[in-house]
């Protein structure tokens, strides 16, 4: 078992395209060897901005679940699911709102930007407003505590991690919970007891952060304390309560170098996309077609590769040799752009060619993806009942 527990989500948006695989697809294909992994389909959060139109909600929830599996990601070794299949994910969204400060969700930077975006979209909605507490909610219900983000996405991890601690801080402390925090450090046997023991004491009288990491480390490899005890002994070192609740990290991600065809970022909304599934024969139309530097009219003319769209998918594509032989080849009229393009085309061509091999497996036989999703879903219900019990028993919900 891994120490470290992964969450990410994408929202259903239909097939995704190379600016996917590039910026999210190829670190979960790492991140599945490295970490537990649980990767889910989003498509409550689709319904935030698309509540009007959900008709296409389920086709490209498994269209894109097909993608994944195209791409590498391993249901052997991450759990893949839906999130509105694990409801336990609407009851934490419910309970944490209730303790949630509204000033908080109005300065998520990326609300007010949001609706600047969507202008044309209603979205004066409790449910958009709502949004980053369901994403906290999310990844608060597995107790992930890394969750792959890029630097725009930070304020909502910080955003859980305040959520996490407010909750842990209002329903952590159980009756006699200093007892059974002191019952559980005997559990660890007399030299780690003590060690714990001066480890807590550094980090509270002097805020020692090393010292606060060794006696975690110590709780981690601890192998016989129940997951009570184990929370207790967390809450106890930072000199709160239990930790019900896991506070999450931001495991930063670069992003996407993929470029689209128009030089743009590429986006479904500018049409500059090449669908991971597009058809060879339409790739290589795409790419033939691409705009090039304005400068280079007729075949003779001289370009600059920096200011051709073209040049920036050899950045993601070619090696130092075509690159060097692209940039000689343009500026001194040597190659035409044609010829330019054509290295690009079959490095495309390349990369997606054993992703459409293993789709061509999955479309044609939809069952195998729907077991997938149901065996993934049963794992995240397990980890996500397993949570709400603690957090039922902590606010008083519990009516046995």
């Amino acid at each position: 078992m891994y120490a470290d527990r992964v969450l990410s989500g994408m929202r259903p948006t239909g097939s995704l395209h190379l600016g996917h695989y590039h910026g999210v697809l190829k670190n979960w294909l790492k991140l599945q060897h490295e970490y537990e992994c649980l990767f889910f389909v989003a498509d409550w959060h689709a319904l935030t901005t698309h509540y009007d139109n959900p008709q296409s909600l389920e086709e490209h929830t498994w269209q894109m679940v097909i993608d994944w599996l195209a791409a590498g990601v391993d249901p052997n070794r991450a759990t893949l699911f839906i999130q509105s299949q694990v409801i336990e994910h609407a009851e934490l969204h419910l309970l944490l709102s209730m303790m949630t400060p509204l000033g908080w969700l109005e300065r998520v930077p990326t609300y007010k930007d949001q609706q600047e975006k969507l202008s044309d979209k209603d979205l004066s909605t409790y449910g958009f407003l709502g949004y980053p507490l369901l994403q906290s909610a999310d990844i608060l219900i597995y107790r992930a505590n890394r969750v792959p983000v890029g630097e725009d996405q930070v304020p909502h991890i910080e955003f859980s991690r305040e959520i996490a601690r407010r909750f842990n801080h209002l329903y952590g402390k159980e009756p006699g919970y200093e007892e059974k925090a002191e019952a559980a450090v005997k559990k660890l046997g007399g030299k780690k007891a003590k060690l714990y023991t001066e480890l807590r004491n550094r980090y509270q009288e002097q805020g020692d952060e090393e010292a606060l990491e060794s006696a975690r480390a110590i709780l981690g490899e601890a192998q016989n304390l129940s997951l009570g005890d184990k929370e207790r002994l967390y809450g106890h070192l930072e000199g709160g309560g239990k930790m019900i609740l896991t506070e999450p990290e931001a495991l930063l991600t670069e992003a996407s170098k993929m470029p689209g065809l128009d030089g743009q970022k590429m986006s479904k909304s500018y049409h500059n996309t090449i669908a991971l599934r597009e058809d060879p024969e339409a790739v290589s139309k795409k790419i033939r077609t691409m705009p090039t530097d304005p400068a280079r009219v007729r075949r003779t003319d001289v370009g600059e590769p920096e200011r051709c769209p073209v040049w920036q998918f050899h950045q993601v594509y070619s090696n130092d040799e075509v690159k060097a032989w692209v940039r000689k080849g343009c500026t001194s009229a040597g190659i035409g752009c044609i010829e330019c393009k054509q290295p690009v085309i079959e490095a495309v061509l390349r990369e997606l060619a054993p992703i459409q091999e293993r789709a061509r497996a999955y479309t044609e036989e939809p069952d195998l993806v729907r077991n997938i999703i149901a065996d993934g879903c049963e794992k995240a219900r397990d980890l996500a009942r397993e949570t709400m019990r603690d957090v039922r028993e902590a606010m008083g919900l519990n009516y046995g």
